[in-house]
Formats: C-alpha cells, structure tokens, sequence
C-alpha cells in the first residue's frame, strides 16, 4: 500500500488498467469457448481497448467512459461473458462521476445494462428469464454502488479542501492578529519610554546647559564632568528619539538616522575620559563598513562595558580593542580594577544585554573576571552580510 501511495496519479490508473486488462484477458483465454481465431481476436482487442482505456480514468474521464463502455459493450455482445464484462465499465463510471457528470455516465450504464439483457434474452436458452433478470439487478446495484461511492468520494474531497481553506484562512487570521497586537505593544512601550524618559532627559538636559552657561558668564572653568552630563544628555536624548522612531514604525530606518556604531567610539572614549576615566583604544585590521547590526551591537557592547567600568571598577583603566578580521569583528574591553577570579560578580540586566544582542546576531561572549586582576568583555560578531 505505500508502495502504491509513491506513485504518482498516473503510474496508479497505469497499474490498474494493466491489472484489469490481465484479468479481463484470463477469462477470455479460460472461461470463453472460442471456436474460430477470429472470435478470438475480436474478443481480445475489446477487452484490452475497455481495459487500457482506463488509464485515463482521472485525467480524461468522458474519453475514458466512452471507450471502455463501447469496447465492453462489443465484448458482452460477441461473447456473453457475464459480469466480468462491466468492471472497466464500472470503474470508468465511478471515475466520471467523481469528477462531477451525471448524466452521461447513467446512460452508458443503462447502455451496457440494456444491451446485455437483451443479448441474454436473445441467445442464452440454457437459462430462465428470471436467472437473467436476477444477473442484471446485481449488476444494476454495483453500478449504482459505484456511482454512491463515487459521490461520497467527491464530497469528501470537497470537505478537505474547504476544510484546508479554512485552517489557510484561520492561520493568516491568527498572523493579521499577531501583527496587530505586536504593532500595538510597541506603541505602548514607546508611549512609555516617551513619558517616563523624555521629560527628565530633558530635564537633565536643560539644568546641565544652564549650569555651564552660568559657570562661563561667571568665568569659572566649566567641570568636565558637567560638560559630558551635557553631552551625554544629548546623546540619550537623540538615541531615544531613534529608538521611539523604530518603535513606532519598524520600517527599515534611513542610513543618516541608524543609531550610534563604531564611528562614534572616538567621541564615547572621549567623554569616558572626561569622566575620570583613562581609556585606551587599538584597532587591529583595515577598519571597513560593517553590517549595521553588527556596527550598533558593538558601540553598545563597548558603551556597556565602559560604564560598567566606571561604576565598578573603581580608580581603573580600561583598554578598548577593536580586531577587523576576515569573517569576525572582535571587540574586547579589558579594565585593571578590583574583580578577581575567585569573586566573579553577579550578572546585571547590562551583561544580560550584552549576550542577548550576540545571540541574536549568531556570535560568541566572554565576560570574566582577568587572572592577573580586573575584568574582561570580549565580543566574537560573525559578519555574515557583505559591507
């Protein structure tokens, strides 16, 4: 049976009329008496034409019904073969009736039913009319059971395929809603961001820019942790703008509006320095455009890293390393603080961040604390995309 489901639509009717052609062909050869060769042939070319007939049972069903019905017609006639007869004409009128005619299979089975009672009437004396009539009512309800289950077989192919419809429809439902309730999420995280960051941001913003103003006006030397407030404060104010951007429509963003990368880490170095914190930076490689996840994932890893350096590591240096290679881009932040192998700190929602954003990008972690003391961050990024 399953060898029988790897084939296809066609080698199966192929099969079947070959199966039905063999069989039809013993009776003949066995059960019909033949007394001239040319009764023979006769009897022989109409069984294989009703027979392979068949093999278009699917693809041509009227074509199929008309030659299998006609050549068993001329077999039941010549030769009075009994019921054998009506099996391609069976099988043709169940194929024609699956795929929807009515009408023309009824007549080709009263044709064949007709002309075979009155070739009994007419020739067959060895037997009662009742005996006849008895033949011709069996074969009457295997036609009529051909065509019920023919009917049962289309209907049922009709439910499955509404039934598949209807699973496609639900499906593309469930997606739209999806999409919908994802849309919806991302508004309200960005009404969010927008009124609990924006307002003090802005704030922090604001008293910054008045407080350097008012140091100059007086001719005091500005702080230089003041002045990296205030940029910093600016910074976050337009990275927040992006990111509420992104929120509130996931189209593809612009290459003048794509958050912070690598170009930028001169300026991050920059204001880490200006907080107090001596910071180094190497680049290995021929610097090239990278991917923009990529880029973006690697100014956040360093940003992180830094900041984490700033609050934990107390009077540290870090060392930033930035390594182009062929498949990869390696970032790495190496500080001189207090950490040490046999007190690993807890990871925070910062290193949580961290292994998230190279997960998602298919990439490698390292974040522990440095044998000789103090801590690392190193960072594998695949550059899976061309530049």
């Amino acid at each position: 049976m399953r060898y029988l489901e790897r084939l296809g639509p066609s080698a199966q009717d192929a099969l079947l009329a070959g199966v039905v052609a063999v069989m039809l062909t013993v009776n003949v050869l066995i059960g019909t008496p033949h007394p001239d060769p040319a009764g023979l042939a006769i009897d022989l070319g109409t069984v294989l034409a009703g027979s392979l007939a068949l093999a278009a049972w699917r693809r041509a069903p009227l074509p199929a019904l008309a030659g299998s019905t006609a050549a068993m017609l001329v077999y039941a006639v010549h030769a009075q073969p009994g019921p054998p007869a009506a099996f391609p004409v069976m099988i043709s009128v169940f194929g024609a009736v699956r795929y929807g005619h009515r009408l023309l299979p009824a007549l080709a089975a009263t044709a064949f039913l007709g002309a075979s009672l009155a070739t009994d009437f007419a020739t067959v004396t060895d037997r009662s009319a009742k005996e006849i009539l008895q033949a011709t009512t069996l074969l009457l309800g295997w036609f009529v059971a051909a065509g019920v289950a023919a009917t049962v077989t289309r209907h049922r192919q009709a439910y499955l395929e509404q039934a598949q419809q209807r699973a496609a429809e639900a499906e593309r439902t469930r997606e739209e809603a999806a999409r919908r309730r994802a849309g919806e999420e991302r508004l309200r995280i960005a009404r969010e961001l927008h009124d609990s960051l924006t307002h003090s941001i802005s704030v922090i913003k604001v008293q910054a820019g008045v407080a350097v103003h008012l140091a100059r006006k007086r001719g005091e030397e500005v702080p230089a942790a003041l002045l990296a407030i205030q940029e910093a404060s600016g910074d976050a104010m337009r990275e927040l703008r992006a990111t509420l951007e992104v929120l509130r429509d996931p189209a593809p963003t612009p290459e003048e509006d794509v958050p912070s990368g690598l170009d930028r880490l001169d300026d991050l170095v920059r204001r880490a320095r200006s907080i107090g914190l001596p910071t180094t930076v190497t680049v290995a490689g021929a610097r090239r455009a990278l991917p923009p996840e990529v880029d973006r994932a690697a100014y956040r890893i360093v940003q992180e890293a830094l900041t984490n350096v700033s609050r934990h590591a107390g009077a540290a240096a870090a060392r930033v390393r930035v390594e182009y290679a062929d498949a990869e881009l390696v970032v790495q932040v190496d500080d001189d603080g207090s950490a040490s192998a046999g007190e690993p700190p807890v990871p925070g929602t910062g290193l949580r961040g961290m292994r998230e954003r190279v997960s998602a990008l298919g990439g490698r972690l390292r974040t522990e604390p440095r044998p000789e003391g103090g801590f690392t961050v190193q960072a594998a990024l695949p550059l899976r995309e061309p530049a």
